[in-house]
């Protein structure tokens, strides 16, 4: 299924997307703060991908793999790569370390013998020995040469490459050979803990070694590949990418004769599957379960007990006979022709039927997660008491029963923004934020200042009086808000204080139990600092994306629609609120200690907040398109749980196209529901989606790919001090304090991980769910008929 991220390539899925924007937010308590869930509880769900031994695999024939539209270019490291890109340079290109089940990176033996860091002083020095029998298809070596001319157009350090991404390439010093041809020595100028994302896919030096070649020459055809597959053909009138078995591949050989990329819109590809036009697709929940149906329906007699006319009672059916047979001879007749095109309907769907017991679905879950988005740019939501207000009021788990349970997939809610359960990295630290909690959000709306009495427009209190009078009350009031603003400013001061010696208590139990201590100067509320967009006349830009981040902005925006089918849709960020003092909970993350809610009975329906006569209201932007249906029930249950506590939503629904550019990456929303790829790297990867946004000279608003418009100089310090931090436990401490802070800033609430399904050919193996690892195309084809236990043979 398609995915509405980025993937950046296929050793690489995750996002080198920006999404976060506006406040700052630090706070120092969060270090320890988590919900305490460990790797006990995330255990990954595992690959559906009918693994065989290649012995038991047959030699020749051509599977036909959809994809969601013709790739735009096949340069992975453009702005407008996309999934396709990256599923067809993965069997063309080196990856270097490809991700295994568990979303790790592991060394890849085809293209290298070791690779590993040599030196931490005075410089990180990284020393690749590749395989001596890696050669490009043109019969050159894999070399220096390559890594060289990959890390000048990537650099950024040439404004004349249009590249995505500079992530990594722009702290490396130099690249040099090693004792040899087959070594090649990386020297970095700053420390570098994700150096294994680099060169991957890794392009030969006819590519990346000029400008014109980098920006145009891959963008259709790539001169020299190094995979188990060559390109053969690019055809966009008829939609495909034909790869061809590369003779001079020097690992194991591929199975497959040629491997075809069809492009089939995700809504016609049950379609696609009936005619046999494709043998492996992304599908939604609907198509799943009509194979699943065919499936069981195979060998029973008769008419499908579902399908058109199945739902036909007994009593309308002899109705419907009497009329086709009655005297009445124009009622006759159209009674007939209904029951004609009835059974027509009825022999066509039970023909499609038979075809889809060629097929099977695999599930697993995907690499990558929906996410609810909350915009803290302007409006109710720059007030970070409202964003945790809207987070608390979430049933999470509701919300992913809605989507994995009816899939029979694990329903847990995702508790990490930086890696997926199963990954190493994993950790629950949603209770930064804090669970559902009605009556904590209603005290945070509150405390806000948006009550069931403000929803009323203000009167001033005096009738039709002298002029006198009118200036009068203008001062009585103008005075009442001068006294009000003094004793608010008072009261933040006290708040201040407090949060700063709870902070400081936190630091000094974290120095007792051997941590580091959080590095905060004080305490922060996202939206008191540094608020992007207060400028009049301030316009936000979102800049070019990060490389593989670039890929996942057009993918979002294909599959808005279609992840939503699938049960993915487009995150969207919550609004935390915590617990009144709950252990562990982050300063600043609840409504000020004495705050009520408004007295009523919890479950009390409650009427419409309001602040000085305007309702509190927010804008709920979903796509609207065919495959969308799941994304816009998960967004209608949104809806009625901020009803509940007097938070009104506009839902506007846009068609898919312009869903995430128009929308999302604009700024034009309140509320919005995306999905976000998984990463081995987050330090990398993830850092613009959740970096803080810059206002620019020209007083628009840089927010890389934080489309939240939430972030904070902590946040930020967090992301670089574990990027260049070559102690991967270190690190991997680092990015859990910065995700409960993110999870504290509510401008993102992640949901779920999103389901995979793939519909194959039963007789295909080695292809289908494959979760977080990446494709072993050599391994895939069809299995032997001997094997199988059918004569079955493949395809040519």
């Amino acid at each position: 299924m398609s995915h509405v991220g980025v993937p950046r390539g296929a050793a690489r899925k995750r996002r080198s997307l920006a999404l976060l924007t506006t406040g700052v937010l630090t706070l120092p308590v969060l270090a320890g703060c988590s919900s305490g869930k460990e790797e006990a509880t995330t255990s990954v769900v595992p690959q559906d991908v009918a693994p065989a031994a290649r012995t038991q695999v047959a030699d020749g024939g051509t599977i036909n793999w959809a994809i969601d539209a013709m790739p735009a270019t096949l340069n992975a490291f453009q702005a407008d790569a996309d999934s396709a890109t990256g599923r067809i340079t993965g069997a063309l290109l080196p990856t270097l370390f490809p991700l295994d089940a568990k979303g790790r990176p592991q060394l890849n033996p085809d293209y290298l013998e070791s690779a590993k860091v040599v030196e931490n002083e005075p410089r990180q020095v990284v020393l690749y020995r590749l395989n001596q029998q890696a050669v490009w298809s043109d019969g050159r070596e894999i070399g220096a040469p390559d890594f060289v001319a990959q890390w000048r157009a990537l650099s950024g350090k040439d404004s004349a490459f249009w590249t995505a991404r500079n992530a990594g390439y722009e702290r490396i010093e130099k690249i040099e050979r090693g004792a040899d041809d087959l070594e090649v020595k990386v020297t970095f100028a700053k420390p570098y803990a994700d150096w294994r994302s680099l060169f991957s896919p890794l392009y030969p030096k006819q590519v990346t070694g000029s400008p014109d070649a980098f920006n145009d020459g891959a963008r259709s055809t790539i001169k020299a590949t190094a995979g188990p597959f060559r390109l053969r053909d690019v055809d966009k009138e008829s939609g495909s990418v034909t790869l061809a078995r590369d003779p001079r591949w020097w690992g194991s050989p591929a199975k497959l004769d040629s491997l075809v990329f069809k492009a089939v819109k995700p809504q016609d590809r049950a379609e696609a599957l009936t005619e046999g036009k494709i043998d492996v697709a992304d599908i939604d929940p609907a198509a799943a379960h009509r194979i699943t149906q065919a499936a069981r329906d195979a060998g029973n007699s008769g008419p499908p007990a579902h399908g058109p006319g199945s739902g036909t009672t007994p009593a309308a059916a002899l109705r419907s006979w009497a009329l086709a047979h009655g005297s009445d001879e124009e009622a006759a007749a159209e009674a007939q022709s209904a029951r004609d095109e009835q059974a027509r309907a009825a022999e066509a769907y039970a023909t499609e039927q038979n075809d889809l017991r060629g097929y099977v679905v695999r599930k697993s879950l995907e690499p990558a997660y929906t996410q609810l988005a909350l915009n803290g740019e302007t409006g109710p939501l720059a007030d970070d008491r409202v964003r945790r207000a809207v987070a608390r009021a979430l049933d999470r788990q509701q919300l992913v029963d809605t989507v994995l349970k009816p899939l029979g997939l694990p329903a847990t809610p995702l508790g990490s923004h930086l890696a997926l359960a199963g990954q190493p990295g994993y950790k629950d630290s949603s209770g930064a934020l804090g669970g559902q909690d009605t009556k904590e959000a209603q005290a945070l709306l509150a405390d806000a200042g948006w009550t069931q009495e403000g929803a009323l427009k203000k009167t001033d209190g005096a009738k039709a009086g002298s002029e006198g009078d009118k200036q009068t009350d203008k001062k009585a009031e103008s005075d009442k808000k001068a006294e009000e603003k003094k004793a608010a400013e008072d009261k933040k001061a006290v708040d201040e204080k407090a949060a700063e010696n709870k902070a400081d208590k936190a630091d000094r139990k974290d120095d007792a139990a051997g941590r580091e201590p959080a590095k905060d100067d004080g305490l922060y509320i996202v939206g008191d600092d540094n608020k992007p967009g207060e400028a009049e006349g301030a316009v936000t830009r979102v800049i070019a994306p990060a490389p593989a981040a670039a890929v996942q902005s057009v993918a979002l925006l294909r599959q808005a629609g279609r992840l939503g089918e699938t049960g993915t849709s487009e995150d969207a960020p919550a609004r935390i609120t915590a617990q009144d003092r709950q252990p562990g909970g982050a300063a600043g993350a609840y409504a000020p200690v004495g705050t009520a809610a408004p007295a009523q009975a919890p479950d009390a329906a409650r009427g419409p907040l309001g602040k000085n006569g305007k309702p509190l209201s927010l804008r709920f932007v979903l796509p609207s398109g065919p495959g969308s249906e799941s994304l816009r029930s998960v967004g209608d249950k949104i809806a009625a749980m901020l009803d509940t506590i007097g938070i009104r939503t506009e839902i506007t629904k846009v068609s898919d196209e312009s869903y995430f550019r128009d929308h999302v990456a604009s700024g034009d929303y309140d509320l919005a529901l995306y999905s976000w790829p998984a990463t081995a790297y987050p330090a990398t990867d993830d850092r613009p989606i959740f970096a803080k946004p810059v206002p620019a000279t020209d007083g628009s608003l840089l927010v890389e790919q934080n489309y939240t418009r939430v972030g904070s100089d902590h946040i930020d310090q967090l992301f670089d001090q574990a990027a260049g931090e070559l102690d991967e436990s270190a690190a991997t401490k680092l990015m859990k304090q910065a995700d409960a802070r993110i999870w504290a800033a509510a401008g993102s609430i992640p949901l779920y991980q999103r389901p995979q399904l793939v519909a194959t050919d039963k007789k295909l193996v080695n292809v289908g769910a494959f979760g977080f690892g990446v494709p072993h195309y050599q391994d895939i084809g069809f299995k032997k008929p001997q094997a199988a236990g059918a004569p079955a043979a493949p395809r040519k």
